[in-house]
């Protein structure tokens, strides 16, 4: 995952353009992706799809031609989706369009202008502290015209139609861990479940930020509107049922999990329930409509059931939206274990069913089935038998294993393993 990061830092990349296109080929290596391509101007929700941007040069030149500010050290170095300009200006005109963090003065701040035509540069307080008064030369060789959005997504096939998205965006330029890591994650996750059957299909979204995410919503408005229903549509298309927004992966910062608008939607509570069973030191927040595409996802005219998982979440470090979020500040560490807590959570997505007690007039005979002879010598045999009483007590068909689980404080996969077997012994169905 790291060695993808890597890679893909140095692509500048925006809301459109090559750039984007360039980091979703090279994840095309790693899993074979579908890309979208929509084009400027179509309508989607309350937005319209932007003009494409692009951009091959940009600098800031001093009197000599040496430059001060170089877009080619780092695509940083310029504001983003800068209109083309190409002049010599004095330096007291040229600091109304230069970028600095002055209680960070050796970083270089990220900055946009996606909907208000500028241009710009970003650079450290310190480069703008030892330049000169005289003359600039200024060049952002950039276009700006019609084209295309473009994301992309890959599907996990399931044992049923309806799914779980995971998405993260791939706008930003290079930030390591905003949001490259959490494009690493999402591909190796989607490695991980295409390695074994899963139960619910699972939709990877690499979209750019926002736009990229209301474009996929307008595009697939028949797959999520009444998703919270259930069912699968006439035909087998299935619905979205749960999802997570993947962000900020890499840090080494403790976990993360902003709950969806719902509160209560199953992906919060299985989240909840690893995160607490797991003893990772976490926090769990609540709601607010602001952040990164969890919030598009979860708009009350689609309500999913979406929730977002980072570490130190989005303005809670200060080498967020800074040259400083780098390679080196992304730990290897942090990111498999980001991995591994959504291996977790899925594994408990996919496997938590309500069932039905076959036998519920009173507790039904175990030793005669051989379950309980199955548990000898088990160290975990008391937690295994506990769940299997509690499993059979709540089987009425309302309650599902995770219900079950925290009822009964018991970690999930012995509730689920005791489900497996009283299912194996006939005494259950689904």
């Amino acid at each position: 995952m790291h060695a993808l990061v890597e890679r893909l830092y140095p692509l500048c990349r925006s809301i459109t353009g090559d750039g984007v296109r360039a980091t979703l080929k090279i994840v095309d290596e790693y899993l074979p992706l579908q890309v979208h391509e929509v084009p400027t101007g179509t309508q989607v929700l309350d937005w319209t799809v932007p003009q494409e941007w692009n951009i091959r040069d940009a600098y800031v030149a001093d009197a000599t031609g040496h430059r001060v500010v170089d877009f080619a050290a780092s695509s940083l170095h310029v504001l983003g989706y800068s209109v083309p300009v190409a002049r010599t200006m004095p330096l007291a005109e040229l600091r109304e369009h230069l970028h600095t963090l002055p209680d960070q003065p050796t970083l270089v701040p990220y900055r946009t202008s996606y909907y208000k035509p500028d241009w710009g540069f970003c650079l450290s307080q310190e480069t703008l502290d030892a330049l000169p008064d005289g003359e600039y030369e200024v060049r952002v060789d950039s276009t700006l015209a019609d084209g295309h959005l473009t994301y992309a997504e890959h599907v996990v096939p399931g044992q049923v139609a309806d799914e779980v998205i995971v998405s993260c965006h791939v706008c930003h330029p290079s930030l390591a861990n905003d949001n490259l890591a959490g494009i690493a994650v999402a591909t190796f996750l989607a490695r991980s479940l295409a390695a074994r059957t899963p139960y619910y299909t699972y939709r990877f979204i690499f979209a750019p930020g926002t736009i990229g995410a209301i474009t996929w919503l307008a595009r697939n408005k028949e797959r999520v509107e009444g998703a919270s229903l259930g069912g699968t549509e006439p035909g087998g298309r299935g619905r979205v049922r749960h999802g997570l927004v993947l962000a900020c992966a890499g840090d080494r910062g403790t976990l993360t999990y902003k709950q969806s608008r719902r509160g209560d939607a199953e992906i919060d509570r299985v989240l909840r329930h690893v995160l607490a069973t797991s003893e990772r030191p976490h926090e769990i927040r609540e709601f607010t409509p602001y952040g990164y595409d969890e919030r598009q996802y979860c708009s009350p005219g689609f309500d999913l059931g979406v929730g977002s998982l980072s570490r130190t979440p989005y303005a809670g470090y200060p080498e967020y939206h800074t040259s400083a979020d780098n390679p080196d500040f992304v730990s290897p560490e942090a990111m498999a274990d980001t991995l591994a807590v959504c291996r977790e959570a899925f594994t408990v997505l996919d496997r938590n069913r309500r069932y039905l007690n076959l036998s519920p007039h009173g507790e039904p005979q175990l030793g005669r089935r051989g379950l309980y002879d199955s548990l000898g010598g088990r160290s975990d045999a008391h937690h295994a038998q506990l769940a299997m009483l509690w499993v059979l007590s709540l089987s009425d068909g309302e309650h599902s294993l995770l219900d079950v689980a925290e009822r009964a404080a018991l970690p999930f996969d012995a509730v689920a393993a005791a489900a497996d077997a009283l299912r194996g012994a006939g005494l259950l169905k689904a």
